[in-house]
Formats: structure tokens, sequence, C-alpha cells
């Protein structure tokens, strides 16, 4: 990219939209340049690489379609869009199952979001009850990942 085409106003400017709108990331494209303006909550997360398409064992419980997840006091969502992993690797054990125990800052899932491995961390310490995404599958922001008691 050359480096006269950037302007530092405009992404100053997104990072006021994402602060505004309370999203995580916006990407724009205008007369051939791409921005892509992103905020991950907490610490930095480090670049992990997958090779997505190997299946990988998934213990996954689906949700009810009556059910309203998302106002679940134990739920954890997806900061962002991308596609969920359940292990760090293809044909690794999963980092969490059904019944275990997690403690805040665990690693629960890995979403890859524009070719970056994003860790997603517990929020609070507790028992798994549910994983409500499938290995290799594409989730939403805000979308209801798991349930934690």
């Amino acid at each position: 990219m050359n480096k006269e085409k950037i302007d530092k106003d405009m992404i100053r400017a997104l990072a006021e939209l994402l602060d505004e709108t309370r999203l995580t990331e916006i990407e724009i494209e205008h007369q051939g340049l791409r921005v892509r303006v992103a905020r991950q909550p907490g610490a930095a997360a480090p670049v992990m690489h997958y090779a997505p398409g190997a299946a990988a064992p998934a213990q996954t419980a689906q949700p009810a379609a009556s059910e309203n997840l998302a106002a679940h006091p134990g739920v954890v969502t997806s900061p962002m869009v991308g596609t969920a992993y359940l292990s760090p690797e293809p044909g690794a054990t999963p980092f969490i199952a059904v019944g275990d125990a997690v403690e805040t800052g665990q690693t629960l899932f890995i979403i890859e979001a524009m070719k970056t491995m994003n860790p997603i961390a517990a929020p609070r310490s507790g028992k798994v009850v549910r994983i409500l995404v499938t290995d290799g599958h594409p989730v939403e922001f805000g979308e209801p990942l798991a349930i934690i008691e």
C-alpha cells in the first residue's frame, strides 16, 4: 500500500466511529484503498496459524429454536464476525467440553477473522454447560458461543 494514500484523519474518524457504535471492527474501501480498523477487548492476542478444513472432534449442544440464549446470564458471545474453531489445530483436543470447569481468562475458542486467529477467553470461572457452535462454522458478532454457569 502506498503510504501517500493513507488518510490519517479518515482512520481517526473510523476509530471514533468504533467507539460511538461499540463495534469491534470496521472496514471500508474507497478508490482502490482498503482500510480496516479493529479494536480487540483486553490484551493483544497472539497470532496462531491454523489450517482450516481438517476435522476436529466436536462436542456441541445445539440450542432449541425457542430459547433466547443471548439473555442467559452465563452466555459467552462472539466479539467479532469470523469462523469458530474448537481446538488449537486440526485433530487436537478441543479447548473445552461440556462439563469442564474453566477459569477466567482460559481460552474457550479461536475465531478466525481476516486470517488472524483470535483466542476467545472465558469472561468468568464456572462449568461449561453448553457449547453452541460447531467447529469450522461461521459466527456473527454477538452470537452465543457457550454457556458457563
